[in-house]
């Protein structure tokens, strides 16, 4: 499913450039995807626009503390809900929108949700919002993962 979400980030400027569902479930098979994971890609990405669609002003006064219950830190793990609490304080994602990351991320079957899969759940996040990542955000988002070699600072 993730390259199929990462295939549409690359391919479509914004959301509203997609076509309708079913010619895109057609695109996407011609492609070379298989039909269950165009399927859950296309649910996944109907329930975050749904999500994405909620009013910003609900939640932008928030100040306060984001505490993650048991099944939420399971399924984020340390390394995920650390990312998304960086990108927070550092004024990249609203606290509506962190809400937003944290239930696609518990809608996956998987667990831990790996970093690399969390850091295209706020790609695409940002794409369903038409909201371009900045370049510090993007640094983030598209550097080292985990398993490769640590970024060198100079």
């Amino acid at each position: 499913m993730f390259d199929i979400l990462v295939y549409l980030y690359e391919t479509y400027y914004r959301p509203d450039a997609c076509p309708e569902p079913a010619a895109l479930a057609k695109k996407l098979s011609a492609v070379g995807f298989d039909d269950v994971e165009i399927s859950e890609a296309l649910v996944w990405l109907n329930d975050l626009a749904a999500m994405a669609g909620v009013e910003q002003s609900l939640t932008a006064a928030s100040s306060g503390t984001r505490f993650y219950v048991r099944q939420e830190l399971d399924v984020l793990g340390t390394a995920a809900v650390g990312f998304i609490q960086f990108l927070e304080s550092a004024g990249l994602l609203s606290p509506l929108q962190r809400e937003i990351v944290i239930e696609r991320a518990l809608a996956l079957d998987e667990a831990p949700v790996s970093l690399g899969k969390l850091k295209i759940i706020v790609l695409m996040l940002l794409w369903s919002q038409g909201k371009e990542p900045d370049a510090l955000m993007f640094d983030d988002l598209f550097g080292a993962e985990e398993d490769q070699a640590p970024r060198l600072l100079h």
